[in-house]
């Protein structure tokens, strides 16, 4: 679950080995900042997943908007899929063949429940995730960074509504509507109900309906161009995202998804959560990594770790 990986990953670091960390990369945003800046540290070869980037349907998106094929990009629009109302389980027995305290690691202590540890489940539980925000969002997300040419900085404002599903142990948002606002003046709006993404500039648009479908465009003379030798050619392995990481591992480069850029992107799916929760518009400093003038919001960049746990850059 997410809330290990920021453990495992320092842990193996540590220990001399490279590492393949799956999306999203952190369960906060210190937990990310200190993922980083081990693996940087310690000279790791870091991997997190993503498919997204080795598929050809998602880079020739990318690509369009990057060499310019819609004009100035302008507006970037995503669309994730919604959460569940689940309703709160009744305690249970744990299974004899499962170490529950250690599940939890440094996760607050909480009743096991049939479900609490279910993939499909845990994901929509605040301890342990996101939400569908960050689960979904570290794919579609990542790739309207991509775009934007902002993978490795973020936006300079979040704000964003949603709805959670209220007294529930499944305590994430639901419906979600978001806007961020980056320092060159483009605008990403995210909202629940789909899993779209489109590209829209001063010229046209490119983007998708749903999710790995082809693209789509404004115009058929945008899908047709050809990307020249001399444009922008996004980095990627077209056998995919285990393949780049193997062949890392040999070349000692930096794989298509590295730690920093796994962690800018978490960072914005946590901004969004943390505005929601908070329920204003809050500023964000990339630079620095802070929520400017806001002491709440940024003491909701990290989470209560349980005892004798620790993360420590």
């Amino acid at each position: 679950p997410d809330h290990w990986h920021g453990y495992l990953v320092v842990a193996t670091a540590r220990a001399g080995k490279d590492i393949y960390c799956q999306k999203p990369l952190a369960l906060t945003i210190s937990d990310g900042r200190i993922m980083s800046d081990v693996v940087k540290a310690t000279k790791r070869v870091f991997q997190c997943g993503s498919q997204q980037r080795s598929d050809k349907r998602f880079r020739l998106a990318c690509e369009l908007a990057r060499n310019g094929r819609i004009g100035k990009l302008k507006t970037i629009r995503v669309k994730l899929p919604a959460g569940n109302r689940w309703a709160t389980e009744q305690p249970a027995k744990v299974p004899d063949d499962l170490d529950y305290d250690l599940w939890l690691g440094p996760a607050p202590e909480a009743p096991y429940t049939p479900h609490r540890t279910d993939p499909m489940r845990w994901r929509q539980i605040w301890d342990y995730s996101g939400g569908l925000l960050t689960d979904w969002g570290a794919h579609q997300l990542d790739t309207a960074q991509w775009a934007n040419d902002t993978e490795n900085t973020g936006p300079v404002s979040v704000e964003g509504k949603g709805t959670f599903n209220e007294g529930s142990m499944y305590n994430t948002a639901i419906n979600y509507k978001l806007k961020y606002t980056y320092a060159n003046g483009v605008e990403l709006h995210v909202e629940s109900g789909g899993t779209s993404l489109r590209f829209e500039g001063t010229d046209g648009w490119v983007g998708n309906s749903r999710w790995a479908r082809p693209p789509e465009a404004s115009s058929k003379e945008i899908l047709e161009s050809k990307i020249g030798p001399e444009e922008t050619h996004l980095f990627t392995c077209r056998e995919g995202e285990h393949r780049n990481f193997l062949d890392c591992v040999k070349s000692r480069k930096d794989p298509y998804l590295p730690a920093e850029t796994g962690h800018r992107l978490a960072t914005l799916m946590h901004m969004g959560n943390i505005s929601m929760r908070l329920e204003r518009k809050l500023q964000w400093n990339p630079a620095k990594e802070v929520f400017v003038g806001d002491k709440e919001a940024d003491a909701m960049c990290s989470k209560p770790i349980r005892k004798p746990w620790s993360l420590e850059a």
